[in-house]
């Protein structure tokens, strides 16, 4: 009968799939657009509140500079979409950003970008799962206690389905996410329709007034400002590069196809991001940081939270209360949650190929029982949780450690790739491909100019602000990542195979450990007399002086094969003397090996090995750190494990991925 625990991971995660399955597990361009893309294009229902927030700080007064920083927003998603088209045909392998710098700038700006990305994937769970709480709030505002438990709840929620499989996320996301794309042309179509019309839609803070925190600015101050609200808005590249690091999981022609969902996110990105910017300004929606700066603000500014610039748009056009407000409620809540899937493809995804370079620990280059890389999206899930209840699952708090890591990985891909399509014209002869290759690389070397002044800017603007967070956890990662490469280094040159090292040893002695004469003792005797050793004896520990004339007794009494040795433990322990023993027969002996057989009992419950064996794990840790030592455990299996099927498989990280065909996967 299976266990309650692997019952309760058949029935979340489903059954095992084999290897050879992986190739039904690659996507089609329409589920891959949800996988991968759901990410900047849920940022439309925050980039523009988050220009407006800023700008609100110095009162209704700059809000007229919008419509120039959303602008700025537009060409700067186009530039990053054109640049990552080009990474996507020259580097169909899936290494996206850090693969295009590590080959082209070198292994520590690759380590730069890997750590960027790592971060960013991080906040990504973290800023989109908060920023849907939010919505869900606007809608139902009695939950805003419960803001955290409801950011760990969805959290775990989408570890779960990740856990299953990507092709399987991929369709459970997909219809959230053309339901909101739908949802949100539709509103846009309407509101601007309302107003050619000459009745254009008001938001219910239309009429409100804010008290502006930055007073007297001079044209310095101004210009912060606006650079400020430029790159909070800049959250709408978010996941731009997703698609990059994603390509192997497409369907082939994978390159092309790639390319092509790239394109279509950046489309219908922009027009979604410019139609609810044009309806923000239209409506005249009011947004602040502190509520408390609305002047006209109906009920308790300390407690009460405001609405999101979505949900007021979307009450103003369809009207407050409509079936349509609640449905792009649920909706925007629902892509702005599944966004975090965005990250949840890119960070396991990126681990896997840093851990396959020794920067990150094996583990994470596993795949799991349904081929999704397991070990990454816990980690995932585990370090944005964490920082979910850390930040008191505040988006506008959060937001402030983002897009570091996104303009970082933009900035340093892009002069990559530029150095890419120099060596490329090196090696062209043909004059339709060096053509070719110069517009590629002009459109590259515009998107590293730009997006380098853009990093620049938000590390200036959001510095202080909690960026520099970030700007510590980069360098600490990188330090970490190189570090483990260092270790991966040494131990493979310290295993490195030398002949002066294949002779045999000069003599084998081995040692069993006895506490009592009974059928694990025998066997751990006869196994070790199986092997042939120079010398063979029996060891036990006197502890108690009356067991250890009984085990003699007994000994004697069953004529046992071999010697019986008895060492003094004037203080009770049993691991120090034992090893004690072994260090000398090896210091009279240095060319010699001790092999230490150590009977064990086998187990078929939990809580019975609470009960047993826990002597031999204290000795077994030791021993294994002395030189010449060889430790062997002799089962011995008691009636208990009967219960247990072992027919059934149970598989081990890795197995799958290995080939391993013994699975059930019926």
């Amino acid at each position: 009968m299976a266990s309650t625990a692997s019952l309760l991971k058949r029935v979340v995660l489903g059954r095992p799939q084999r290897s050879d399955r992986l190739g039904h597990t690659l996507l089609p361009k329409r589920i891959a657009l949800p996988v991968f893309a759901s990410d900047p294009l849920s940022s439309v229902a925050y980039a523009t509140q988050e220009i407006l927030l800023i700008l609100t700080l110095g009162g209704l007064t700059y809000l007229y500079m919008a419509p120039w920083i959303a602008g700025a927003v537009v060409v700067l998603l186009a530039v990053v979409v054109l640049s990552y088209r080009q990474v996507v045909r020259a580097y169909p392998s899936g290494g996206g950003s850090y693969e295009v710098v590590s080959e082209n700038l070198g292994a520590l700006p690759g380590l730069v970008v890997a750590a960027a990305l790592l971060v960013d994937y991080v906040m990504t769970v973290a800023v989109s799962v908060a920023a849907g709480v939010d919505n869900i709030i606007s809608a139902i505002p009695d939950l805003n206690a419960h803001r955290v438990a409801l950011c760990i709840g969805f959290i775990v929620l989408l570890t779960a389905m990740n856990l299953r499989g990507i092709r399987e996320s991929g369709r459970a996301f997909a219809a959230p996410t053309y339901a909101f794309v739908a949802g949100v042309m539709v509103m846009i179509a309407i509101g601007l329709v309302q107003a050619l019309l000459g009745d254009p839609p008001q938001a219910e803070s239309a009429n409100y007034q804010i008290h502006a925190e930055q007073v007297g600015l001079n044209t310095l101050a101004v210009a912060f400002l606006v650079l400020r609200a430029f790159s909070s808005g800049c959250t709408a590249l978010t996941g731009v590069e997703a698609i990059s690091n994603g390509v192997p999981a497409f369907r082939k022609p994978k390159a092309l196809n790639a390319a092509r969902t790239m394109a279509a996110m950046g489309a219908i990105s922009i027009t979604m991001f410019t139609g609810v910017t044009a309806l923000a300004l239209i409506a005249h929606t009011r947004v602040t940081e502190n509520t408390c700066d609305l002047i006209g603000f109906t009920g308790d500014c300390a407690t009460d939270p405001q609405r999101t610039v979505i949900a007021q748009i979307a009450a103003a056009v369809f009207g407050n209360d409509s079936i349509m407000f609640f449905y792009m409620q649920a909706t925007t809540a629902l892509i702005l949650i599944l966004a975090a899937n965005t990250a949840y493809n890119g960070f396991p995804l990126l681990s896997s190929i840093l851990a396959q370079h020794r920067y990150l620990p094996r583990q994470l280059h596993t795949r799991g029982d349904r081929l999704a890389y397991s070990n990454g999206i816990i980690l995932l899930a585990v370090v944005a949780g964490t920082l979910i209840y850390a930040f008191d699952g505040s988006a506008t708090r959060l937001i402030q450690l983002y897009i570091v890591g996104v303009f970082t990985s933009f900035t340093l891909c892009q002069a990559g790739m530029v150095r890419h399509w120099n060596r490329a014209l090196a090696d062209t002869l043909t004059p339709s491909e060096r053509g070719r290759i110069h517009r590629a690389r002009a459109i590259n070397a515009f998107g590293a100019s730009f997006t380098g002044i853009v990093l620049v800017v938000v590390m200036v603007t959001k510095f202080t602000h909690g960026a520099y967070l970030v700007v510590i956890a980069i360098p600490v990662l990188c330090l970490l990542m190189h570090g483990i490469h260092r270790h991966y280094a040494a131990v493979r040159a310290e295993l490195e195979a030398d002949e002066d090292e294949d002779t045999l040893p000069s003599r084998v002695h081995a040692i069993v450990l006895v506490s009592g004469w009974h059928k694990a003792t025998n066997r751990a005797i006869m196994f070790a007399r199986a092997t042939r050793p120079d010398t063979i004896v029996a060891l036990t520990v006197n502890v108690d002086d009356s067991d250890t004339r009984l085990l003699h007794k007994e000994w004697d009494d069953h004529n046992a094969s071999i010697p019986l040795t008895v060492i003094e433990s004037p203080y009770r322990e049993i691991t120090r003397p034992v090893v004690d023993y072994v260090k000398r027969i090896r210091r009279t002996s240095p060319r010699d090996v001790v092999s230490v057989y150590i009977p064990e009992y086998v187990v078929g419950r939990w809580w019975e090995n609470l009960l047993h064996n826990q002597s031999s794990l204290r000795l077994k840790g030791r021993l294994l750190f002395e030189p010449g030592v060889m430790v062997t455990s002799v089962p011995w299996q008691l009636h208990s494990t009967g219960h247990r099927d072992l027919t059934r498989p149970e598989h081990s990280p890795g197995e799958i991925r290995r080939g391993i065909t013994g699975a059930d996967t019926r």
